[in-house]
């Protein structure tokens, strides 16, 4: 079987949150199918690294597709022309993109629908774009995968898929993501901190991340408890419109941004911090989320969307619409280290429950039916 792949995410300044996705299935399906052939089509240059086997074949096509009116030229014109080059007999598009003017059989990876339920978070182009063509791709797809049980049902009701056509298969975290001794965990907070506690908040800077009321919470936080925690926040901005303004004077120099940061970075970060901050208004799944369970660090999330579904028992929840709510939850958990111990042990415990293994599986069965049209 030959198996055209949508790689155009796998950046290698840039991994977000397609990119975590997209690495981690298509290295295991490369990985674990060495009889079948894939064609990695990149919009740019692409790092060897994301060359995952022999069983690969690395495509350039242009124009780099970062723009709405890039992407009907890239899918419309290049993939479509590419699948049928390299005849291709399925192809499998990790961000949901599809191409609906080809033959070919496509399976795409919806992950939540947000830009349906909160169209004013995002530009106007990228909007109307999303608006626009997500529920044709739905419709023109073999085959829908998505990550939650929540995105799951948020498709079928929101486009009027067939039930049978959407399958949700939960995602996962690297094994970079694990506990660290104490020492390990007094460096990386003199680096970051000068040898504070801290909460953390991992994610990309958008309005639907909820920055603005985290960053609200936290200056009230401050506020009544007087403490020395500081607040981490990983990331960089999708859009212009960051979503909040600038915190007080007076707590501005105990909120630290970041910024990107590698992924083995990234897990000493995140398995050094006090708490993880996770209050985003809409999830399709949270990846975060089983980065900290990973590393045994306590959870305060949102209880909205995908995130109960993903956090379980293991996570303390709170309203992200109302400041208050988060507030108290960072109060009660602040002073309380049985309960942050309790919930890092129930972290670790869940995190055995996501598996990239188990996921590329369950795509390469749906890839393989697909493919037989």
């Amino acid at each position: 079987m030959r198996i055209g792949v949508n790689a155009r995410f796998l950046l290698p300044d840039r991994i977000d949150g397609f990119g975590r996705y997209s690495e981690e299935v298509i290295r295991r399906l490369v990985e674990m199918h060495p009889e079948d052939e894939f064609v990695l089509f990149f919009d740019r240059p692409y790092d060897p690294r994301f060359v995952f086997g022999k069983n690969v074949t690395p495509v350039v096509l242009g124009p780099p597709a970062r723009h709405p009116i890039l992407f009907l030229v890239w899918f419309e014109w290049s993939i479509r022309r590419a699948l049928k080059k390299y005849k291709v007999d399925v192809f499998f598009s990790p961000d949901g993109y599809l191409s609906l003017s080809s033959k070919i059989p496509q399976i795409g990876v919806i992950h939540d629908i947000n830009f349906e339920h909160y169209p004013n978070d995002l530009p106007f182009t990228a909007r109307h774009y999303l608006r626009t063509f997500f529920q044709r791709f739905a419709r023109k797809a073999a085959h829908v995968v998505t990550v939650s049980e929540y995105s799951r049902q948020d498709i079928i009701h929101t486009y009027g898929i067939s039930p049978e056509k959407v399958s949700a298969f939960w995602n996962s975290a690297s094994e970079d993501f694990r506990p660290l001794d104490v020492n390990a965990q007094i460096s990386i907070r003199q680096k970051y901190t000068e040898g504070k506690p801290y909460f953390l908040f991992v994610g990309t800077i958008h309005p639907r991340k909820n920055l603005a009321r985290l960053i609200e919470a936290f200056c009230a936080f401050k506020q009544e408890t007087k403490s020395d925690d500081q607040l981490v926040i990983v990331g960089v901005p999708l859009w212009d419109n960051f979503g909040f303004t600038s915190p007080p004077k007076e707590i501005e120099s105990q909120i630290h941004f970041t910024g990107q940061l590698s992924q083995v970075e990234l897990a000493q970060v995140m398995a050094a911090a006090k708490l993880f901050v996770y209050v985003p208004y809409f999830e399709g799944f949270g990846i975060p989320l089983v980065e900290a369970m990973k590393c045994g660090t306590p959870i305060l999330s949102g209880d909205k969307t995908a995130l109960p579904e993903v956090g379980g028992d293991a996570v303390v929840y709170c309203d992200p619409f109302d400041t208050k709510s988060i507030v108290a939850r960072m109060v009660e958990l602040h002073n309380d280290q049985s309960t942050l111990d309790a919930l890092g042990a129930k972290g670790l415990e869940r995190s055995k429950l996501f598996s990239w293994d188990n996921t590329a599986r369950e795509i390469y069965t749906i890839i393989k039916v697909a493919s037989r049209g």
